[in-house]
């Protein structure tokens, strides 16, 4: 009786009162239109139609008051609205990293559009869709999408001057390499960063033959949606426990159905450098056709995901450039480490911030030289590469076989010696080393425990400048070391592993690393003290000793050669410092096991197939084992 009296009451008020019940209206407006007089920018977001009619999505930002401005294009499977909108902000500088902020500083417009199939994209995605060709019989590919959105930004951008840079960063970067395929005229300017030029050939998937696990994480937060993925979930904190325990790379496959996805099948049916990775080997693809588009090809020299890329491009697109159109950058950086500041990695620093020097110097006056109107030639050397141990940059006229005053490569076999020794004088006593390869206790490729590649804790970044200290007294590792230096040795190169060794097994693996050691007590930095810096390192799989095509078995027993290239250096050994060469034959789960016994495809190694085997690697007259060291002389002029 209480309420109904109160309700009562309530309407007896608001008829005396003279106000009528109504609808509330909705807080929300039918279109809100933010006012946005103070923003320095116009973003513009538009869906850009292909040859195909497939409809590509694309962010524009425009700085107000732009005219006769140069476009920076940039093409991503890693969503351009996310690359585009960092923060809410009035400001165009606050909207992108701090790389392209510069760029924008500089007077760039900058577009960055969604590949195929992925974000706002229309259309199916291929991860690393192959180029027009046996691999790909339909009439568009990422070269064809670069044309089409060139021609529509000269004609839809009025701010612009019609000149176009492309740019972009490991996939990206491979999408500025495609691009450079029958390029659109209008293209004037690439800058392919950290590329993947041949993935199999010792960027993302493949080293020397041998399978690079990590690259599972990639495939599965990338391929199995539209938008990103989620992270691909463990059951052990430590890598290391992981794979061991999924036994071969198809075990953690279909522990996790990866098999669903069409790349991780790919790389499962072509181990080998088969017709499939040839007919994709851009550094091939690219010196068909006559340059015309001038491209600063930039690289890392610790770069733990795509070490091959730039320089591979640039060595073979220079062969034939007689209009001196290409142009190599190589920093002292991890991937990707040129947008960054590049003063340090890991605990090994640069005395100078070597990211914002590059930006400053090298790209951005090249992109100027080339797309802004009027613009006056940049001085910018054909290659410009950072020095490290002397930590300075060097303009070179080319690389890798010549320095700054021109002196000649000359290439020195520094070679290993009876008791762990090292020298350039060749042994003259027979003798050999040997080490035990347990596949059952592989040898990590950095300390445990090891942490997935992009989970929180992992050292994924830095691990190519990590201390060996932990590898180099185990006995599964043969370690050679020359005495102290008392003048520097410069290299400036690939070097070369060429060993002689016998394995009792039918197959097997071969890692060598070439190791600057620092003084035991290093004033400097007295925490790097002894540090073993990893100059360069890779790996070989045996049973490609011969020929990356067509695999064969490993004569047990037999002493065979195993040579191959490693990684480009520039750096200088200095006094008082050793060179360390160490060799091992496994470095997981980087790379998965080799089962050291021979089978069709090591993908699907079964238990039965590990087998411990013992290694011989010689150093005798007739059986040199050595490291080719691409030598140049010292006091090269920055």
């Amino acid at each position: 009786m209480k309420l109904v009296a109160l309700v009562l009451a309530g309407t007896a008020l608001v008829s005396t009162l003279g106000v009528s019940a109504q609808t509330l209206p909705n807080g929300i407006p039918a279109k809100f239109a933010p006012v946005t007089a103070t923003f320095d920018y116009d973003r513009r977001e538009v869906d850009v139609k292909m040859r195909d009619g497939v409809a590509l999505h694309m962010i524009l930002i425009v700085p107000k008051g732009a005219h006769d401005a140069p476009i920076l294009f940039e093409r991503t499977p890693y969503n351009a609205d996310n690359a585009t909108s960092k923060q809410d902000s009035a400001h165009a500088v606050m909207l992108v990293g701090p790389a392209f902020a510069e760029m924008l500083r500089a007077g760039y417009i900058l577009a960055v559009e969604d590949v195929r199939g992925k974000y706002g994209s229309k259309g199916e995605y291929v991860n690393e869709r192959p180029l027009i060709g046996p691999l790909n019989g339909s009439k568009v590919d990422h070269s064809t999408d670069a044309f089409d959105t060139i021609d529509w930004l000269t004609k839809h951008v009025p701010e612009s001057n019609g000149r176009v840079g492309i740019v972009g960063t490991s996939y990206d970067g491979m999408m500025a390499a495609m691009a450079l395929v029958h390029p659109h005229p209008a293209l004037k300017a690439a800058a392919p960063m950290n590329p993947v030029i041949n993935t199999w050939m010792g960027d993302d998937d493949f080293h020397g033959g041998a399978f690079r696990m990590a690259g599972y994480d990639y495939y599965f937060s990338q391929d199995t949606k539209r938008g990103s993925g989620d992270n691909l979930w463990r059951d052990a904190y430590d890598d290391y426990d992981t794979f061991l325990r999924a036994g071969s790379a198809s075990g953690f496959v279909k522990s996790r159905g990866l098999d669903q996805i069409q790349v991780v099948k790919d790389l499962h049916d072509h181990p080998d450098y088969d017709a499939y990775w040839q007919a994709q080997a851009l550094e091939t693809i690219l010196p068909r056709e006559k340059a015309t588009v001038p491209t600063l090809w930039i690289g890392s020299l610790w770069d733990q995901e795509d070490m091959y890329g730039a320089a591979a491009a640039y060595e073979a697109t220079a062969k034939n450039d007689p209009d001196h159109l290409e142009h190599l950058a190589i920093g002292p950086w991890s991937h990707g480490g040129w947008a960054g500041t590049g003063d340090s990695l890991g605990p090994i620093r640069f005395q100078s911030d070597t990211g914002t020097w590059f930006r400053q110097h090298v790209l951005i006056p090249f992109l100027d030289s080339h797309l802004k109107t009027g613009a006056a030639p940049a001085d910018i050397a054909p290659v410009t590469v950072f020095q490290t141990g002397s930590d300075v940059w060097q303009r070179l006229p080319t690389w890798p076989s010549a320095c700054a005053q021109g002196c000649a490569q000359a290439s020195r076999k520094l070679y290993l010696q009876a008791g762990g020794a090292l020298s350039f004088t060749a042994p003259t006593t027979d003798g050999a080393d040997e080490y035990v390869s347990d596949p059952a206790k592989p040898i990590p490729y950095r300390l445990r425990p090891i942490r997935p590649t992009y989970a929180t804790g992992s050292t994924w970044r830095q691990w190519l400048v990590d201390d060996q200290r932990p590898f180099s007294d185990r006995t599964d590792v043969l370690t050679y070391e020359t005495e102290p230096l008392t003048t520097p040795l410069a290299l400036a190169g690939a070097p070369i592993a060429d060993l002689v060794a016998a394995t009792t097994g039918t197959d097997g693996d071969f890692v060598v690393k070439l190791i600057d050691v620092y003084p035991d007590e290093y004033f400097e930095k007295p925490d790097l003290g002894g540090y073993q810096l990893p100059i360069a390192m890779d790996i070989l799989r045996g049973r490609y000793r011969e020929s990356f095509s067509t695999p064969k078995p490993i004569t047990s027993g037999a002493p065979l050669g195993y040579r191959f290239a490693l990684p480009n250096v520039n750096h200088v050994f200095l006094p008082g410092h050793r060179i360390m060469v160490q060799i091992q034959s496994s470095w997981f789960p980087l790379y998965d096991r080799n089962p050291q016994t021979f089978v069709p495809n090591i993908f699907d190694a079964k238990p039965g197939d590990y087998r411990k085997a013992t290694i011989r690697v010689f150093h005798a007259p007739a059986q040199a084992s050595a490291i080719e060291l691409p030598v140049v002389a010292t006091g090269a002029a920055q």
